[in-house]
């Protein structure tokens, strides 16, 4: 039956690069080869629809099908503390991609002035028809589209720490609020899963049936007030982030 030719097919070509055959960026066998092989274009079509969506490789235009890397990116709680100081060129992203060996970059996209959302509004303690200025960045890892970044920040904070213009942020956000004289101390972070969306997937590079961690972070001042919403969606199989030595206020019972 051709509906079980392809998954056959995909199959066999899953096991390859489980292998180690077809390693990280290896070309995949073109359509022309499998044909010679015997499959039929319906069934390799299909077939590598499969092995996109699982997220083993990915389509690119005037290059072809290759396999996706999915070599993960260990970002500790810890990636704060070692870019708080001006000064650096790498911001937390890039500081833990290359502790890894990798090279990771951020790619500013837009910045816009916006009406708050209501629920971030909330977090910032702002009427809902203020405007906040909204930064959104792309993450890579070497060149690959990994996460996608949106940042809210108050006019004011964004003014101070020149995070209002257009522009890469050299050295990290964290370190740009500092020398605007804005002293983050404290982040909370909340973490969900989901599957992305179909907007999601085609910027990570993804298929729909790989999930994505959410990530969202807010910055906080000594007195408490909110410098930065920051939110995070990215492919799970290339993060994995870690609270490590965690203070336990009073004990363990």
């Amino acid at each position: 039956m051709p509906s079980q030719r392809w998954r056959e097919l995909a199959e066999r070509l899953a096991a390859r690069i489980e292998s180690g055959e077809f390693p990280a960026g290896a070309k995949m066998p073109t359509t022309k080869e499998l044909l010679a092989d015997g499959e039929s274009k319906p069934s390799v079509e299909r077939a590598y629809r499969e092995l996109v969506e699982l997220g083993l490789v990915v389509r690119k235009p005037r290059v072809g099908t290759v396999v996706r890397s999915r070599v993960p990116v260990r970002v500790p709680l810890s990636r704060y503390g070692a870019v708080l100081r001006p000064g650096g060129d790498k911001g937390p992203w890039e500081t833990a991609v290359a502790a890894v060996g990798l090279a990771g970059s951020v790619v500013p996209l837009t910045v816009e002035r916006v009406p708050v959302p209501a629920d971030v509004a909330v977090l910032l303690g702002l009427e809902p028809e203020r405007l906040v200025v909204r930064r959104r960045r792309h993450a890579l890892i070497d060149g690959d589209v990994v996460q996608l970044q949106e940042a809210l920040y108050p006019a004011a904070v964004a003014a101070a720490a020149g995070l209002d213009e257009p522009g890469k942020a050299v050295g990290g956000v964290l370190a740009a609020l500092i020398a605007g004289g804005l002293e983050p101390v404290s982040a909370d972070e909340k973490v969900t899963a989901r599957p992305p969306t179909k907007e999601e997937a085609a910027e990570l590079g993804i298929g729909e049936r790989v999930p994505v961690l959410c990530v969202e972070r807010v910055l906080r001042d000594q007195e408490g007030r909110v410098l930065e919403v920051l939110r995070v969606v990215g492919a799970a199989d290339r993060l994995e982030l870690h609270y490590d030595n965690l203070t336990l206020a009073g004990g363990l019972p």
